[in-house]
């Protein structure tokens, strides 16, 4: 079977192309972040071949730490949907979640994760922990690296400016 139409291990279908769009669309996201002052990180979260919601971090804006981008599209869709429950749906996100958003994401039972840029420093979904590995009921399909490259550049670019002002 080709990689358009291929079924992951959780029984979701994969398609190269809507995979990249959704990527495309969670980096727009974390460019608008960026502008806003806030870390540049976005999340898009699509259901059944629809996008359901999308979000970035607020934690500035909003004065809240739980307000990253992971949390944020997992809110605005437990309202579209008018159900916390996830399981048909995909995450994409620019940065590797953090274990708050990791440990947000198997509590909302999504079933896959697509994310950008591994995190060094707090990945917990697969580089530092690997909280899916942990018997907590849910167990979505993870994939990194898509859009790596961009999605590690938008971040480091964000902080160098940062530092620059400093």
């Amino acid at each position: 079977m080709s990689e358009k139409g291929k079924m992951s291990p959780d029984g979701m279908k994969k398609n190269a192309e809507t995979d990249r769009l959704a990527m495309e669309l969670a980096l727009r996201e974390a460019y608008e972040a960026a502008a806003a002052g806030e870390t540049p990180v976005g999340a898009v979260l699509m259901c059944e071949g629809q996008i359901i919601a999308t979000a970035h971090n607020r934690r500035e804006e909003k004065n809240d730490i739980t307000s990253h981008a992971e949390i944020e599209v997992l809110r605005r869709a437990g309202e579209v949907k008018g159900d916390w429950r996830l399981s048909a749906c995909t995450l994409y996100v620019t940065l590797e979640p953090c274990p708050m958003c990791a440990g947000a994401i198997l509590a909302a039972r999504v079933g896959r994760v697509v994310y950008g840029a591994k995190d060094a420093t707090a990945g917990a979904m697969g580089s530092v922990l690997n909280l899916p590995r942990y018997p907590l009921g849910a167990h979505p399909t993870v994939e990194g690296g898509l859009l790596e490259d961009e999605c590690r550049e938008v971040l480091q670019s964000f902080f160098r400016r940062r530092r620059k002002r400093k």
